[in-house]
């Protein structure tokens, strides 16, 4: 996988132009300047137990991540993901209660799916701004994930409780089910993303939504695409939160879409859509996390780490800014 700038031209005609970006160098270099500084000052920081936690803890923001990437690349937001997480995670606890713990999971992912899908024909056909639209959307859901459970907390029966608690126990060599889940996800949806004909229709819509337009990609299409990709991935992260803790409520991942934003831009994928990857996602997720993870070994106050988290999200937009500004010069 990589990211590269893709030009819209190329990318409507599926021929993207990849080259290396300076963002790729920022996020590794900053990734790897943090890992050395907690390696240095830390006894704990590498320790294998560590480093599972670690990746344990980047499974619910990543996955949202990995969904909003899709997204804010195609040029639209999508702040409806949690709200869409919780009502996939309580409809998935109810259908493993009535059908099993495979069958509770699978419509789970179709429910987030179907939800996602509907946020985005509403976007498309109101022609409302995606970021307020996904936002009333987000409130809808969350009155419905009330209205189902009537407030009170739906829990899987005792003698599921251990089968459904796959994704949060470990599973091969250490690492959690939902782990292996996001690795997946990774993977799946970076490879459509990199390398496929949809994949370059994403990035040429993200890009120059007119022109995409004019060279016949249905941009309606893939605007509604991508919200039902990422309430699937919002559902696959209410599974495993719903995992964690043996039962699903309304108030689940509230506010957790927009660390995804923040990831997704800390990761250098450009706001102003037509450039990113689900890799510089994953690695803003790792960013994240790690300084968190830092915090708590070092025992700092964990308030300095939201100005942390607020400074690098500054910088990140500020670049993509700069950068752009400086591709429309060398281009004019």
């Amino acid at each position: 996988m990589t990211g590269a700038n893709t030009k819209t031209s190329d990318a409507a005609a599926g021929r993207p132009r990849r080259r290396v970006d300076l963002k790729d160098f920022g996020i590794l270099g900053g990734l790897l300047a943090i890992v050395v500084f907690l390696s240095v000052s830390t006894t704990t920081f590498l320790t294998g137990q560590n480093i599972v936690n670690l990746l344990d803890q980047t499974v619910i923001i990543g996955l949202l991540a990995v969904g909003a990437t899709l997204c804010i690349i195609s040029g639209v937001f999508d702040l409806s993901s949690s709200a869409t997480l919780a009502v996939s995670a309580i409809a998935g606890v109810f259908f493993t209660t009535q059908f099993g713990i495979v069958a509770g999971f699978l419509l789970a992912l179709l429910v987030g799916g179907i939800l996602g899908a509907i946020t985005g024909t509403i976007i498309v056909t109101t022609k409302v701004n995606s970021f307020i639209g996904s936002l009333a959307v987000s409130i809808i859901y969350r009155g419905l994930a009330i209205v189902l459970t009537g407030g009170m907390i739906l829990s899987v029966q005792t003698d599921q409780l251990q089968a459904f608690r796959f994704w949060a126990l470990p599973a091969v060599g250490g690492f959690s089910g939902g782990t292996l889940l996001f690795a997946a996800f990774i993977v799946v949806i970076g490879l459509v993303l990199w390398g496929t004909t949809y994949g370059r229709r994403i990035y040429a819509v993200g890009g120059n939504m007119e022109a995409a337009r004019l060279s016949g990609v249905r941009t309606p299409l893939i605007h509604i695409s991508v919200f039902a990709i990422t309430g699937v991935c919002a559902a696959a992260a209410g599974m495993v939160l719903a995992s964690r803790a043996g039962s699903a409520q309304p108030a689940m991942g509230i506010g957790m879409e927009l660390t995804a934003i923040a990831a997704v831009v800390i990761g250098g994928t450009s706001i102003l859509g037509g450039s990113g990857a689900v890799w510089r996602t994953v690695v803003g997720v790792i960013i994240l996390t790690v300084i968190g993870n830092g915090f708590n070994l070092l025992r700092w106050d964990t308030t300095y780490q939201q100005v942390m988290t607020g400074v690098l999200i500054l910088v990140a937009v500020a670049a993509d800014a700069w950068l752009a500004r400086r591709s429309r010069r060398a281009r004019g």
